[in-house]
């Protein structure tokens, strides 16, 4: 006869209840997660209600609730509903929590009330890093990645439209007081022949032109506010969100752009944001000395794409003490204007800083000519207009009279930065197996669409992102034991 393993009989009353610090292992990371909040000073990072009132109904800590955001990221929950139930069922949370049971609204309430705090815990853990000598604070990996709002793609309105809405809402306010009017004067006519009441149909016209008002003065806020931004579309769900170029999937989205200083040594974020900006072109510098201060280092040397070349940018990295390794972006320098075939392209073209002169391919000499400005920015022309008209060359270096070089006022910085990259040909493959890691990881994660509208709410959001990243990370590195040790 067989027998199968049993458990125990639901109605049975047992003498002795087995203890709830029997359902967690050692090696269970939410024994670091508790050990980690107990560690911090709460009142200090500015979470609210550290203190108890004298009156009133008792809150929930501040460090019990920071417990469960950091179990439920750490384990791809994020919800506040899901939270809620996990809190009833999951048995890792019930020692955690001690059987706490708090609702919804409170776990909701408490990411968005401390939503400016979240940032100082992620920095909190990352000194702990630092402690365990998991950063490397030699090179840097910044790239940027969209990640989707709380806003669909057809819930936006631009200008044009907020103007035709308040045009048709005005008619439709001068058609209900034409009506009133009308009905007022009904109202005097049957009056004098005395007859009854007329009818009550104008507090019924009454209420729709209160509320065609309301509807207006709405509308006008967000086309006063548009025009404000500069924007040419408000979002009506995330007004902070802005429309982003997905390339992964080769679409359009109303989204955020996600930016992360990433550590070559184990992958672990140093510093992080999130834009409006639809490119990053302009975040190079912040997110380098960012993590620069974080990792309070003397030098650094920082890695990105091409879309983060900037001449700007690279000029502040290097007054920072940073070296930055961007490969530059495709140019049309190496293409006629005017037929588009093959010339010359500017890397041709070698300048002579102490001279100040290009020297062309024919071995003539292009001096600075004019000053002139090129999409916002100042740039020197060069030119040798009357070497052109004899050069032998001149077919296969521009389609017009004679060669123009434009430069950069700061383009010394950009070449320095295009020779040291060129003797780094690695760069490329440190920044992908980096960088992008992070990101895909928290895409897998579920973490790649925010939950909460506003800029700062959806900043608060991606430091418990990044923060349940450099945890599980710094845990698979060292262990639980070892993160326990460095914490005593």
């Amino acid at each position: 006869m067989s027998h199968h393993i049993r458990g125990l009989d639901r109605d049975q009353v047992q003498m002795l209840p087995p203890c709830v610090e029997d359902y967690v292992t050692a090696e269970a990371p939410v024994r670091f997660i508790d050990a980690y909040v107990d560690g911090l000073d709460l009142a200090k990072l500015g979470f609210s209600r550290c203190q108890p009132k004298v009156t009133g109904r008792p809150a929930y800590h501040p460090g019990d609730l920071l417990k469960l955001y950091l179990y439920g990221y750490l384990h791809r929950i994020r919800s506040s509903r899901r939270l809620e139930a996990e809190a009833t069922r999951n048995l890792e949370l019930i020692w955690l929590l001690r059987g706490l049971r708090p609702d919804f609204k409170t776990i909701a309430d408490f990411r968005k009330d401390n939503r400016a705090v979240f940032k100082g815990v992620f920095r909190e853990f990352n000194l702990l890093c630092r402690k365990l000598e998991l950063f490397g604070a030699e090179l840097v990996a910044v790239d940027g990645s969209k990640f989707k709002a709380l806003n669909s793609p057809r819930r936006h309105l631009g200008a044009a439209q907020l103007r035709e809405i308040l045009q048709r809402i005005d008619e439709r306010i001068e058609a209900y007081l034409r009506d009133l009017d009308s009905q007022d004067q009904e109202a005097a006519t049957t009056s004098s022949k005395g007859g009854g009441d007329a009818g009550g149909g104008g507090a019924s016209l009454q209420e729709k032109i209160r509320r065609l008002r309301q509807s207006r003065a709405g509308h006008a806020t967000l086309l006063e506010e548009l025009e404000k931004s500069g924007q040419d579309t408000v979002w009506l769900t995330d007004g902070d969100a802005r429309l982003m170029h997905d390339k992964q999937r080769g679409s359009y989205m109303t989204g955020y752009n996600v930016q992360a200083a990433v550590d070559t040594r184990h992958d672990l974020i140093i510093a992080q944001d999130v834009v409006q900006s639809s490119n990053d072109r302009g975040e190079l510098a912040a997110m380098a000395v960012a993590a620069k201060e974080e990792l309070e280092a003397a030098t650094l040397k920082v890695v990105a794409d091409k879309g983060y070349h900037e001449a700007m940018q690279l000029e502040a990295c290097e007054q920072a003490g940073i070296e930055a390794y961007v490969p530059s972006q495709r140019t049309t320098s190496g293409r006629s204007s005017k037929d588009g075939r093959a010339v010359f392209g500017k890397e041709a073209f070698r300048h002579d800083a102490e001279a100040d002169v290009y020297h062309c391919p024919a071995g003539q000499q292009l001096r600075y000519r004019a000053k002139g400005s090129c999409r916002g920015k100042v740039v020197l022309h060069y030119a040798n207009a009357a070497a052109c008209q004899s050069c032998v060359m001149k077919s296969a270096c521009t389609s017009g009279t004679h060669r123009s070089i434009r430069r950069l006022p700061n383009e010394a910085v950009v070449e320095r930065a295009a020779r040291r990259l060129a003797q780094r040909p690695d760069m490329a493959v440190l920044r992908r197996q980096s960088v992008e890691h992070v990101f895909g990881t928290l895409k897998e994660w579920g973490h790649g669409s925010f939950l909460m509208k506003g800029l700062e709410k959806v900043r608060a959001e991606f430091s418990l992102s990044a923060l349940a990243y450099n945890m599980r990370r710094a845990l698979n590195v060292k262990g639980v034991r070892l993160m326990m040790k460095a914490l005593a």
